[in-house]
């Protein structure tokens, strides 16, 4: 913006509020490249759709959605299969990229259990889940409650940290 030594003070106070507007806008732009919305069935390619199926199969199907990150589009279908939920995470191609299910702390490998006990401390777990990838478990996460606020802890299956 180039400075008009003849602005007047209000003159000046509407081009600042003009400029925040501008950054605030393009700081919104950046953050709907993360996108998350609801869709229906037939709103997804064929592909995505005889995914969802196939995924779907013995399960209620309890939500799609679009996503869209880093400029990469992505649908999830969240299932309930007999008594625990199962997110899976599909391309547009109709791959599935990532499976989050949700499992028994009991079911985990020892040193993933071990690690997320420790991370866990006395707080209170609240859900774990395992994170598939390729047909194969990357990972576990647990949610859980400590101090009153909620958190998130993943673990590699041989009990590693991870971010």
């Amino acid at each position: 913006m180039a400075y008009d030594s003849e602005m007047n003070p209000r003159s000046e106070r509407i081009a600042v509020a003009l400029w925040l507007a501008a950054c605030l806008l393009l700081s919104g732009a950046a953050l709907a490249q993360n996108t998350e919305r609801p869709v229906k069935m037939k709103d997804l390619p064929k592909v995505v759709q005889a995914t969802v199926r196939e995924q779907s199969q013995g399960a209620v199907v309890r939500g799609l959605s679009m996503e869209t990150e880093n400029g990469q589009t992505f649908y999830e279908v969240s299932l309930k299969v007999k008594d625990h939920n199962k997110d899976v995470l599909i391309d547009t191609e109709g791959k599935v990229v990532e499976i989050e299910e949700q499992v028994a702390l009991g079911s985990l490998p020892p040193a993933a259990k071990a690690e997320i006990e420790k991370q866990v401390g006395k707080g209170k777990i609240l859900l774990v889940e395992s994170v598939t990838k390729d047909a194969a478990i990357v990972a576990y996460e647990a949610h859980f409650r400590t101090q009153g606020k909620l958190r998130e802890v993943k673990v590699s299956p041989d009990g590693k940290e991870m971010k």
